[in-house]
């Protein structure tokens, strides 16, 4: 017996909107049509797909398992449809890249200046967090997902985190009226600080490293945003917790300077995908690239 993929469709339409009534106004078909449909489909896999509580549908675990299954085999269908419409490849392609809000703005674009030197492309970008993004690329909504957080493959998920760059972390700051060198941690406490937020991996680290050499700081301010981070950083007299893409711009023009490189703190930044039966040589060649082209400290094209 073969898999009724009109019936497997109607099931994944109910699971998404979790309302059989709306789905079949949605299909243009009869509420009694749909039911019988999923029925159907339910008799062929001998398992039942919903809890049916009033006029709410609540999935079974059989029906949870189901509905991942339809979401691949329809987001591949979509994927296919996009390739070969008209009957040939596109000759104008997109590429849809989602980035973590509070990711470098800095970062985020020497990302992707490669791509703007690129003919017959267009690209789309996009921010939100890295739980919306990662939804979006679930359903082929995007090619890939910025962020500074690798993200671990499940069952339902298979997710590939590609590691594109490393850089160390440091302290920056204006200018120093002194040439006596900033040594860490000792001349922490002559200034204030601006720091990534709690939540953040370089915050940990730097807290760690803190409580190891037993020193304190004093705190001007806490951001999650790296925009925001860089703008205090160059508009107050406090040092910044900064991998330096942040402040590429301001480090080239001397408005900060580097106080110190913070030993063994590092910010990893990650492109994350799933596996796609076809994966752009676009997309192949960025991936590809070496941490100095992908931080900006070199010239980038693609190969």
């Amino acid at each position: 017996m073969r898999l009724n993929y009109h019936h497997l469709h109607y099931f994944w339409a109910v699971a998404k909107e979790g309302n059989l009534t709306r789905t079949a106004a949605q299909l243009h078909v009869s509420q009694s049509a749909l039911s019988s449909q999923i029925k159907a489909l339910e008799e062929d896999l001998g398992q039942s797909l919903f809890l049916r509580e009033g006029r709410s549908l609540q999935l079974t675990e059989a029906g949870r398992l189901a509905l991942t299954y339809a979401e691949t085999i329809f987001a591949a269908g979509n994927e296919l449809y996009a390739l070969m419409r008209d009957g040939e490849f596109r000759k104008r392609q997109t590429v849809r890249i989602g980035a973590v809000a509070t990711l470098s703005r800095n970062f985020q674009e020497n990302f992707v200046r490669p791509l703007l030197q690129l003919e017959n492309l267009e690209i789309v970008l996009q921010s939100g967090t890295l739980s919306d993004l990662l939804a979006r690329l679930s359903v082929h909504g995007l090619d890939l997902v910025l962020s500074n957080r690798r993200v671990h493959r499940d069952t339902q998920n298979p997710w590939q985190s590609h590691r594109l760059a490393r850089q160390p972390v440091s302290l920056v700051g204006k200018p120093r009226r002194t040439r006596r060198p900033f040594v860490f941690p000792d001349d922490l406490g002559s200034y204030a600080i601006v720091l990534p937020s709690l939540e953040s991996e370089i915050r940990a680290g730097f807290d760690l490293l803190c409580d190891q050499h037993r020193v304190s700081y004093r705190v001007l301010a806490e951001v999650d945003d790296m925009a925001m981070l860089r703008l205090l950083a160059r508009d107050t007299d406090a040092i910044a917790l900064v991998p330096t893409v942040v402040v590429q711009d301001e480090l080239r023009t001397g408005v900060l300077v580097e106080y110190c490189v913070v030993p063994q703190l590092f910010e990893d930044f990650y492109a994350i995908t799933v596996k796609r039966h076809f994966q752009s040589p676009i997309l192949r060649s960025l991936l590809k690239r070496r941490d100095d082209a992908v931080l900006g400290k070199q010239s980038s094209e693609l190969r």
